[in-house]
């Protein structure tokens, strides 16, 4: 804001200076400019010494030649007296300040209208604009603290009205998932505490087993299998509790919520045809989508232009950055979108881990990543009643998100 106020301040300047050197230019050349009349009076008395008496009539500023007489020197006229020929001769004349001065009014009056304009224009994007902006520079700062709980004030500014219901919105998902987060966290500790302590008592039992067998204290064959048979038995209970352990580690760590609805293809194409087509052509990556019929599909359009994004993002980094197609075709009442990329090193023994969590192919050892991204595409392609697959064929990784049609 200081520094708009600094431009304001400058602006201010300016006007001033330009209607004060446009007053002095006019008042200059008024002073200046403004003496016709003597060229006029000047040609008439050349006319009278030549013994002639003129005609003031056709002159523009001359009004009347008066001989010396009675009421020689009586005039309200602007007046120039000469002596001619040994007589006096009195040249009335009108001058054009009045002109000038209309010319300087209006002048005037036209630079406050435009300086009001300009000041009226500043103050409004200071008020309506730079303003509510500079409420909301704290907000981003204050988020990365984790301060969720502040709520950001509402505004009806046609400018920023939908950014700040957006930045609240994205302020009350993050509170939500924290809470969530923190919900998560509880339980997944009160269930290996519980898993933790049921295992202790299979765990006892078989270290007393143990324990009974290496002193000798059961010497029977069928008394030494059943012991046997007891630590097998409470050894697949341990085993029953650490796959509980490893579901609970693996289950519900993404929040992943859909809104079923339906949107049309050519809606999901366009966003991302406007934001790979400048990005690939930055990379020097040839992008290519191919023709496709317009039709309804069903589902949540947002997560529907995430899991292509997430598709689009895997071919580019493990992709050998050639070129980049997206083919569209259908079958079965469903739409089939693969994004094909071209220098795929994945192992056909890696393709059927793919979609796990946090699993990383061969080709993935140089790049950067959390194993997440097509987990993520399967999750929320499941949850609006499609599903995602891939292929590798002659070195092209080829992966094609299913859509029901709506």
């Amino acid at each position: 804001m200081k520094a708009f106020n600094r431009i304001f301040a400058a602006v201010i300047v300016v006007i001033v200076a330009v209607s004060a050197v446009a007053n002095v230019m006019l008042l200059t050349y008024s002073k200046d400019s403004g003496r016709p009349h003597r060229v006029e009076i000047s040609r008439l008395a050349r006319e009278i010494e030549n013994g002639s008496m003129p005609d003031a009539s056709s002159c523009e500023y001359v009004t009347a030649v008066t001989v010396y007489g009675d009421g020689f020197y009586c005039s309200d006229s602007d007046n120039v007296i000469m002596e001619i020929n040994g007589e006096l001769y009195r040249f009335d004349y009108n001058t054009d300040d009045a002109d000038k001065t209309s010319l300087v009014m209006t002048v005037n009056i036209s630079l406050g209208i435009m300086a009001a304009v300009i000041i009226a224009v500043l103050l409004y994007i200071r008020a309506r604009i730079l303003k509510p902006f500079e409420q909301l520079s704290d907000v981003p700062y204050e988020l990365s603290k984790g301060n969720l709980t502040a709520p950001v004030k509402e505004s009806k500014s046609r400018f920023f009205g939908r950014f700040i219901w957006g930045v609240d919105l994205l302020r009350e998902n993050l509170e939500q998932q924290k809470e969530r987060e923190l919900g998560l966290q509880r339980d997944k500790k009160m269930l290996l505490l519980s898993l933790s302590h049921d295992i202790k008592t299979p765990l006892s039992a078989i270290k007393l087993y143990s324990k009974a067998l290496s002193k000798g204290l059961y010497t029977s064959a069928e008394k030494q299998l059943e012991i046997a048979q007891n630590i097998d038995h409470k050894a697949d209970e341990i085993e029953s509790y650490v796959s509980q352990i490893i579901t609970a580690s693996r289950e519900d760590f993404l929040s992943l919520d859909v809104d079923m609805g339906e949107f049309y293809l050519s809606e999901l194409v366009t966003k991302i045809k406007q934001y790979y087509t400048e990005k690939l052509s930055l990379i020097k990556t040839e992008f290519t989508v191919d023709s496709y019929t317009d039709c309804l599909l069903s589902g949540d359009p947002d997560r529907s232009v995430e899991v292509i994004q997430n598709i689009i993002e895997n071919a580019i980094k493990y992709g050998d950055g050639k070129g980049i197609g997206i083919s569209f075709s259908e079958e079965d009442g469903c739409i089939l979108i693969a994004v094909r990329n071209s220098g795929c090193s994945l192992p056909d023994t890696d393709l059927p881990h793919i979609f796990d969590s946090f699993w990383r192919g061969a080709n993935a050892e140089n790049e950067k990543g959390s194993g997440l991204g097509l987990y993520i595409c399967r999750q929320l392609m499941h949850k609006m009643n499609g599903d995602v697959f891939a292929e590798v064929n002659d070195g092209f990784m080829c992966v094609t998100a299913v859509f029901g049609k709506a």
